[in-house]
């Protein structure tokens, strides 16, 4: 089983049980709705057949539903405008002006400087601010010769607006993603940590505790970086949008340093955008994407995220097939026993001390397994950051905490009867390992986890155990 885990995403491509169970099969551990098309019917139907699925341990895949999140577009434009650099553009989202180019409700601007830049299209048009007129309008100028479409992104790099962190329709897809058993949220535009403190609000008024990840794609993202890694359960280097807010040239900069820290705080990190994009149409991928690929699994990527190549693309199971491939011959070139790239600059707790120590336990004893006994999945993200060279096993008695792990490098979650207390995690380990094949009667294995049972981040057990 490859370390690195694959996240796919649902689309007209993949609408096919089949395929979609083949995905699963060549791979895919976690699924990806993207909430910001189709109706609520198309959206649940996606949900259903997610949840029809197996994955080899019996368990369904993980669904990771994306919420859209403030996207500014272009609206009510019934064609296409044709602009010529030089050309005056007024944006507005007021209603009453009827001289300008309408954008989505509900963005305000609370500071613009003239000169200041405003991209649409991803980039293809860019416009020249000359002058805030409102905190509703600006007047800006053309600096290149292009279209502006109705349904278009507009980005505003550089520029501080007032925006919501959840739209109306976010509310709706949030409500039926907790509902729909959503196993992760990804959370789309952040800008600082409190949007999270937002969105966590709602999901536990809902009566809910889903793990929220952070996209990283807005300039203000990048510059609360340490705090946003710090306060979210995961994180996910969006680079479509993130490529148009900050000079492209950035974007494999900000990549490695999103990875590096949020390694070093033992958050899951996901690459997103253009993974594999040429296979939307063809069937082989480029040379430049499979270095690509390499190059974020070398950096310490927990997953990788394909989107338009399974979800509108020609060639679905082949995507999977290549990206598997890569991953697998990626990470044989990697010695973990001597990956120690993570091991040091960590807060200094028992946690941390604990994780630590069973990676450093099961590589110089030269044992293969580590088994992690957890409720919520906190103490096998703790082993995995340090990238051991063992097979680290979640035991766990909790479906949504095996679907949780589904994103985090190197985990095979397995479900397992209830445990009670401290005194039968080495019966119920050696039972799982034996059943799974992972060990014979006399093999040492690595067991850690927390005491007592059931609380959330006190990992503070560790010992080695006999097969019997």
């Amino acid at each position: 089983m490859n370390r690195t885990k694959i996240i796919a995403t649902v689309g007209p491509g993949c609408d096919d049980r089949p395929v979609m169970q083949d995905l699963v099969n060549k791979g895919v551990s976690c699924f990806r709705i993207n909430l910001s098309h189709g109706t609520e019917d198309q959206k649940r139907h996606y949900f259903n057949l997610v949840k029809s699925l197996k994955t080899p341990s019996g368990l369904r895949p993980s669904i990771l539903a994306d919420i859209a999140g403030p996207k500014i577009r272009v609206k009510g434009l019934n064609e296409k405008i044709k602009i010529t650099k030089g050309d005056p553009v007024l944006l507005s989202n007021d209603k009453n002006n009827q001289s300008s180019i309408s954008i989505s409700e509900g963005v305000h601007f609370e500071k613009v400087n003239p000169g200041a830049k405003i991209l649409i299209d991803d980039g293809r048009l860019s416009l020249e601010v000359k002058e805030l007129v409102s905190n509703q309008t600006i007047d800006c100028v053309a600096t290149n010769d292009g279209f502006i479409e109705n349904g278009k992104g507009v980005n505003f790099p550089g520029i501080a607006l007032n925006v919501p962190t959840l739209t109306k329709q976010d509310e709706v897809d949030l409500s039926l993603s907790l509902s729909e058993e959503a196993d992760w949220l990804a959370l789309s535009f952040v800008r600082t940590p409190s949007d999270y403190g937002y969105v966590k609000d709602k999901v536990k008024s809902a009566g809910f505790d889903t793990p929220i990840i952070a996209k990283i794609e807005k300039w203000e993202a990048v510059q609360n970086l340490e705090d946003i890694i710090r306060s979210f359960d995961a994180v996910m280097v969006a680079r479509g949008d993130l490529g148009v807010e900050m000079p492209i040239e950035q974007v494999p900069l900000i990549q490695k340093e999103v990875i590096e820290k949020a390694n070093s705080k033992g958050k899951p990190v996901i690459i997103a955008t253009q993974i594999l994009d040429s296979m939307v149409d063809r069937p082989v991928p480029t040379r430049a994407e499979v270095s690509d690929i390499a190059n974020a699994i070398l950096d310490g990527a927990d997953s990788l995220m394909v989107t338009g190549e399974t979800a509108i693309g020609k060639h679905p199971t082949k995507v999977i097939k290549v990206l598997s491939k890569v991953i697998n011959k990626t990470e044989l070139s990697i010695n973990y026993g001597q990956y120690s790239k993570w091991s040091t600059n960590k807060e200094i707790n028992t946690a941390n001390a604990i994780s630590h120590a069973a990676c450093a336990v099961s590589r110089s004893q030269r044992i293969g397994v580590l088994a992690t006994m957890t409720h919520s999945g906190y103490t096998a993200r703790m082993a995995a950051r340090y990238r051991p060279a063992s097979k680290i096993i979640a035991l766990t008695p909790f479906k949504k905490t095996c679907r949780k792990l589904a994103i985090v490098w190197g985990v095979s979650p397995a479900l397992v009867r209830d445990y009670k207390s401290a005194d039968e995690i080495p019966e119920v380990a050696n039972e799982e390992l034996q059943k799974l094949g992972l060990i014979k009667k006399g093999e040492s294995f690595v067991v850690t986890g927390g005491v007592p049972v059931g609380i959330s981040g006190t990992t503070n057990y560790l010992t080695v155990l006999t097969g019997t």
